[in-house]
């Protein structure tokens, strides 16, 4: 692969597969360093908890520092870069990322850690909006959900490499190197989207007023709820996976990280292949997904305790997650015409409820004493909720076509 020519031009031109290649690599590298800060945290807990000289449980409410910074930065950093080009904005979001990961390596107790883990995360769904944007607006219509998915193939592949690096970095020279190596990822992004991603103006119209009017779409709020309720099985599943898998399937607990990496390499399948199915139909591979995943978890639960369907369902459990997410962020973009940057960026929010939505109720049926099984079937019901919440969208939509033909005509 050559290198993309950056000469400008003064008539506007398509950009070439080469430079939207280049440009969409440069946004998921981005998305890689997210997702290893993200997900890393979570097996460097006990070594955050001793640095900072807090219990392991009040060391994960730095997790839940960094899920709020994203609920909040999502809709707050794109409606303040609403006027900005989408690379400009991209760029600051991931220099805020980079800046908030670097603090992190400062930090010499629990509270500024709790403040800089928030600042960090501010820019994750916002990056992830904005980059959805920019790599749908370099390809031609039918391919939207192919380039939108690679961008966020960085993040399944975080959970293949980046995550398992990071831990083991951490573990070895303490966790603070975690937070240098993301923060090295994150000065790699910014230097190669200033090279490759091409720039765009913002949208002539391009307000405040005019991003936050998405938000009057009922639409738009149906989609997330889809994403809230449907993926909040998934996290369900994924939170408790380490005590079923040790507790129920009977692996030792030195074999967690195999299992673990099986489920990220179901997220990069499944983010390769739930592309193409948003190209084919939005509305129809959100149906589809939403049917299988709750089908997925209850085959789990069923089968966990036999060991290789243990192994083969966690993969599949990964790959049906992932395989949802670029039809979320398609639809979303398909129902907020002029101003898709905030509705985007907001699917990341609402996946991040959907994580606390599905540890919450997980953590509720095994505190019941109905095992740690019972997550994976309370998945499924809430897949089942989730598929209801997206054929009514459906439904609306079809109306809403109806009575426009019957109008023209």
């Amino acid at each position: 692969m050559t290198l993309p020519q950056t000469k400008s031009s003064s008539k506007p031109t398509t950009p070439s597969p080469n430079v939207v290649a280049w440009a969409i690599l440069s946004l998921a590298i981005g998305g890689f360093g997210i997702g290893t800060t993200e997900f890393a945290m979570m097996g460097l807990l006990p070594n955050v908890a001793e640095g900072v000289g807090v219990s392991v449980p009040t060391a994960g409410h730095v997790i839940s520092a960094y899920a709020l910074g994203v609920v909040v930065g999502a809709p707050l950093l794109v409606a303040i870069g609403a006027k900005m080009p989408r690379k400009t904005l991209a760029l600051g979001l991931m220099a805020l990322f980079t800046v908030g990961n670097l603090l992190s390596v400062l930090a010499q107790d629990y509270t500024t850690l709790l403040v800089t883990r928030f600042i960090a995360g501010l820019p994750h769904g916002a990056f992830f909006g904005v980059a959805a944007v920019l790599a749908a607006s370099m390809v031609a219509p039918t391919k939207r959900g192919r380039a939108i998915s690679m961008v966020m193939m960085g993040l399944s592949v975080a959970n293949v490499l980046g995550v398992p690096l990071a831990t083991f970095v951490g573990q070895q020279f303490g966790w603070r190197w975690l937070f240098v190596l993301v923060g090295g990822i994150g000065i790699v992004t910014m230097v190669c989207m200033f090279v490759f991603v091409p720039a765009q103006k913002a949208h002539p119209d391009a307000s405040l007023r005019r991003e936050l009017g998405t938000l009057k779409r009922g639409q738009v709020w149906l989609t997330l709820l889809v994403g809230v309720v449907g993926f909040g099985g998934f996290f369900a599943v994924y939170t408790y996976v380490a005590n079923t898998m040790t507790d129920v399937a009977g692996f030792d607990a030195g074999f967690l990280p195999v299992i673990v990496g099986l489920y990220g390499l179901g997220m990069v399948a499944g983010n390769y292949v739930g592309g193409r199915m948003a190209d084919w139909s939005v509305m129809g591979s959100i149906y589809l997904m939403m049917g299988f995943i709750a089908a997925v978890l209850v085959i789990y639960a069923a089968t966990v305790h036999i060991q290789w369907m243990a192994l083969l369902m966690i993969f599949v459990i990964g790959a049906s997650g992932a395989m949802l997410v670029p039809s979320l962020q398609t639809r979303l973009l398909d129902v907020s015409p002029g101003a898709p940057t905030l509705a985007s960026s907001l699917n990341h929010s609402a996946l991040n409820m959907a994580n606390a939505l599905g540890a919450f109720v997980g953590g509720l049926v095994i505190t019941w004493g109905w095992g740690f099984t019972a997550p994976a079937l309370v998945g499924a019901v809430l897949a089942v909720l989730g598929l209801a919440i997206a054929l009514f969208s459906g439904f609306l939509d079809k109306g809403s076509r109806t009575g426009r033909a019957a109008v023209d005509g």
